[in-house]
C-alpha cells in the first residue's frame, strides 16, 4: 500500500486480515478494489472469510494466491499466482507482484516512478 501511495498518488491502506471488520469493511462497494494476499498460511481461513465479506458487498478482489489454489480463484475477480513455498518465505514472494502492480499503475497514470514527488531519499532520526 505504501509503494502504491508513493509512486502513483493513490490512497491505499494495508490491513492485517483480522482488522478488516474494524473500519475498512465500511468502505467496500462495487467501485472499491481490494487486494488480498491469500497464500496458504496460518491466516488463510481468515482471508477467505474476508474475501467473502468483500464479495457480499460487491467489491472487486485481486488475490495473490499460492500456485494451484483453485478455491480462491473461483471467488475473486483477478488472481496472481506465486510459487508454493514455506510459510516464512511466502511474504517475500507475495511482495514481488505487489511491487509490479504499483509500478504499472503509476506508469498508466503518467507518474514519474523514478522521482516520486515529496519523498526524501532517507529517513533521519531527530
Amino acid at each position: 500500500a505504501l509503494k502504491l501511495k508513493e509512486i502513483s498518488y493513490i490512497h491505499a491502506e494495508g490491513y492485517p486480515a483480522a482488522e478488516m471488520k474494524h473500519g475498512p469493511i465500511a468502505l467496500i462497494d462495487e467501485e472499491m478494489p481490494v487486494v488480498v494476499i491469500a497464500t496458504k498460511n496460518s491466516s488463510y481461513e481468515k482471508v477467505i472469510s474476508n474475501i467473502q465479506e468483500v464479495k457480499a458487498r460487491k467489491g472487486i478482489v485481486l488475490a495473490i494466491v499460492t500456485e494451484g489454489d483453485v478455491d480462491v480463484r473461483k471467488m475473486v475477480d483477478y488472481c496472481i499466482e506465486i510459487p508454493d513455498a514455506s510459510e516464512a518465505f511466502l511474504p517475500l514472494l507475495a511482495t514481488i507482484p505487489l511491487q509490479l502492480l504499483s509500478y504499472h499503475i503509476a506508469v498508466m497514470r503518467g507518474c514519474n516512478v523514478d522521482q516520486p514527488r515529496n519523498l526524501a531519499k532517507s529517513v533521519t532520526v531527530e
